[in-house]
């Protein structure tokens, strides 16, 4: 018999792989079940639906990434280069193997409802994001930071959504270039 603790993670595990890679409405609850190879029971004893098991593999995206973020900000770089190393740590992410685009991104395309659980924490997440992005660019001057926090966020967006689709260095060079343009306009106008 599988414990309650290794069987909650062989089903997150299991979830994470099958909805990142093949979409989270694509993928049905005996699906993972099987591969998790755990009875449904187990399943809905720490999920009480699909959707929680969804909300929870979207939070654990969310923690990983929180993590890497504050390792950045942890090395207290000058605001640029913080700024730098989070683009590049993006980049690294859409050139590693098996990337298949933001999994916040592609949660909320199959999930627009504003209002349902999915989409709130895919909500949850953007405004994290942003709201360090903003920081980072508040803690370097006077300047205005608000739309240069939303430029650096759909510089992002467009690089996740198109990392997947072809060669991802050309898309990740030019994600790069276009953070450090923005850093440009940005920081001379605080000088």
């Amino acid at each position: 018999m599988t414990n309650t603790s290794g069987a909650r993670s062989k089903l997150l595990t299991t979830a994470t792989r099958l909805f990142y890679t093949e979409g989270i409405r694509s993928v049905g609850i005996d699906r993972i079940v099987v591969e998790a190879k755990v009875t449904r029971a187990t399943l809905y004893r720490h999920f009480p639906g699909k959707d929680d098991l969804i909300v929870y593999y979207l939070q654990e995206a969310d923690q990983a990434l929180r993590g890497q973020a504050d390792a950045i900000l942890a090395r207290g770089l000058p605001a640029p280069d913080t700024l730098r190393a989070i683009a590049e740590s993006i980049a690294e992410g859409i050139r590693s193997p098996g990337f298949r685009g933001c999994a916040f991104l592609n949660a909320a395309a199959e999930y627009p409802d504003p209002v349902h659980p999915v989409h709130q924490a895919v909500l949850a997440h953007r405004e994290w994001f942003s709201g360090v992005i903003t920081e980072v660019l508040a803690s370097a001057g006077d300047a205005p930071v608000e739309r240069a926090a939303r430029r650096f966020v759909l510089l992002r967006d467009g690089a996740m959504a198109t990392g997947c689709l072809s060669d991802p260095d050309p898309i990740c060079e030019t994600f790069l270039q276009g953070v450090e343009d923005l850093l440009r306009l940005h920081f001379a106008a605080v000088d």
